[in-house]
């Protein structure tokens, strides 16, 4: 049996039918990062009401599949250029680090590598120490290298330990040096625009599983939230041992947030789908709708089937 953990995945943006099809592959928990959601927002209660929907109905829509949904809180580095609204949004964010299931600062750092961006980047390392959380980076689409080389030289200015650190978003190009400086790298297996999972394979081969993390990022653009067992399989059917791949597709991922001390195994070891409690008032079923009942103590490895992408 084969559990998985999705590290960096928006379900804000995915439908309740990607969390049945989470828990039939074997995702037993997901970590949501804070994100820009594509319409910028104006007002600083537009992150108060999304940040209490990471903790509150996220939360709940993934009980009901006996999926463990936590999260990282932060202002994003795109909406950082906001000077007005960062200041309102840095006012807010200790509300919400305290929580319970928040699990980390993130995702925060780089999106074009401007002094505001760079600002509120330090601001939130600093919220970071005083929390005692992890932090989850977000490297730059544009002049990644730099970027990153860049935010690992900023948290390393403010002492802080890069095991503590998880850089995001990673590349052939980026692994060596995040390796080398001691932090953990995440690879996002995400169409086009990021790592496929032919490329992540490779990566696995000539590099190992430690420190390395695996997550789909899967949002409201063409992704895939089964990114992370596929890639799985395909590593599986490439030779890479068992022992990597479940490092590097659960284990490691449970290591580094479970620094925050607000994630452990035992959240998800015999759970149950929550399918008869309701969120003030609401549920995600409709009519007479049940939801199939996944046995956590049976789960087959990933269908064969599932065409890797």
């Amino acid at each position: 049996m084969r559990r998985f953990i999705d590290p960096h995945v928006h379900m804000v943006s995915r439908t309740t039918d990607d969390y049945q099809r989470m828990a039939e592959a074997g995702i037993v928990a997901v970590i949501e990062p804070s994100f820009w959601v594509g319409q910028p927002r104006t007002e600083a209660g537009s992150f108060k009401d999304y940040f209490s929907g990471l903790i509150g109905w996220e939360r709940f829509r993934a009980s009901q599949f006996g999926i463990m949904h936590y999260c990282t809180i932060g202002l994003n580095s795109k909406e950082a250029n906001n000077q007005q609204l960062a200041e309102s949004v840095m006012n807010i964010l200790p509300l919400f680090l305290c929580k319970e299931r928040v699990v980390g600062v993130g995702e925060i750092g780089y999106d074009e590598q401007t002094p505001l961006e760079e600002k509120y980047f330090r601001q939130q390392l600093i919220l970071s120490k005083e929390t005692l959380l992890p932090v989850q980076i977000h490297t730059p689409h544009r002049n990644k290298k730099r970027g990153t080389l860049r935010s690992m030289q900023v948290c390393l200015e403010h002492k802080i330990d890069p095991s503590w650190v998880l850089i995001d978003h990673n590349n052939e190009e980026t692994i060596k040096d995040v390796l080398d400086h001691g932090f953990w790298a995440a690879f996002t297996i995400y169409p086009n625009t990021k790592m496929g999972n032919e490329r992540m394979v490779e990566i696995v081969k000539k590099y190992g599983s430690e420190r390395i993390i695996i997550n789909s990022a899967a949002d409201w653009g063409i992704s895939d939230p089964l990114a992370v067992p596929k890639t799985a399989l395909l590593m599986e059917e490439k030779g890479i041992s068992s022992t990597d791949i479940d490092k590097v597709c659960y284990l490691n991922a449970l290591r580094f947030f479970a620094l925050s001390g607000k994630i452990r195994e035992s959240d998800w070891l015999n759970t149950e789908e929550n399918i008869e409690n309701t969120y003030n008032g609401n549920s995600v079923l409709r009519g007479d709708q049940k939801l199939k009942k996944v046995d956590r103590r049976s789960l087959p490895k990933n269908d064969s089937s599932n065409t890797i992408v």
